[in-house]
């Protein structure tokens, strides 16, 4: 809960720190999205810590299984097995990834659904980073499956940032398919 609180603050500081005239409406929008995100994250992590146990797999539906574990890699476990340097690596990473985000939403207001996206990531990524000042890991649950082919274990922090990276490249191309050809 402590953790959940240091990151409300680094963002009222980020927000006190905006000059008066940059917060809109819509960048607060993103500020609100940001938050859902993370709480929405953090309480479904604080139900499976609570309620699973590590590494036994608790079966939802024939292809889905919540199955507690901790990643002290990045995506797909990368780096999981390094002696324990990448815990600060990930979350210095992510806390300057976060600041590039905010930075961006400011610059880009007008753009809905680019700042939609990149309020979901900015969400995901503060949630993992509180795993990793919390746990030294994050906190996967989500399993699924088929037969015995096992997607990579994940959490709602990594399905936000996977779908505002889907939505970044939907706005990006609907963009450059959108515009009517230009006659010479």
């Amino acid at each position: 809960m402590a953790a959940v609180l240091a990151i409300f603050l680094a963002m009222a500081i980020i927000v006190y720190l905006l000059k008066p005239h940059q917060m809109t409406l819509t960048f607060l929008r993103c500020l609100v999205v940001a938050t859902v995100t993370l709480l929405l994250d953090q309480a479904s992590k604080w139900l499976a810590l609570s309620n699973l146990q590590m590494g036994v797999p608790e079966q939802v539906l024939p292809f889905l299984n919540w199955l507690l574990l901790f990643n002290p890699g990045a995506a797909f476990s990368f780096l999981a097995q390094s002696s324990g340097w990448q815990r600060w690596f990930f979350t210095f990473l992510g806390l300057f990834a976060c600041i590039y985000i905010v930075f961006i939403l400011r610059k880009h207001q007008e753009d809905r659904l680019l700042c939609l996206a990149l309020s979901l990531i900015l969400g995901g990524a503060l949630g993992n980073i509180l795993d990793r000042l919390m746990y030294g890991a994050v906190v996967d649950f989500i399993d699924v499956h088929y037969a015995n082919w096992h997607w990579p274990a994940f959490n709602i922090a990594d399905s936000a940032i996977c779908i505002g990276a889907v939505l970044i490249i939907f706005g990006e191309l609907h963009k450059s398919f959108g515009k009517s050809p230009q006659s010479h």
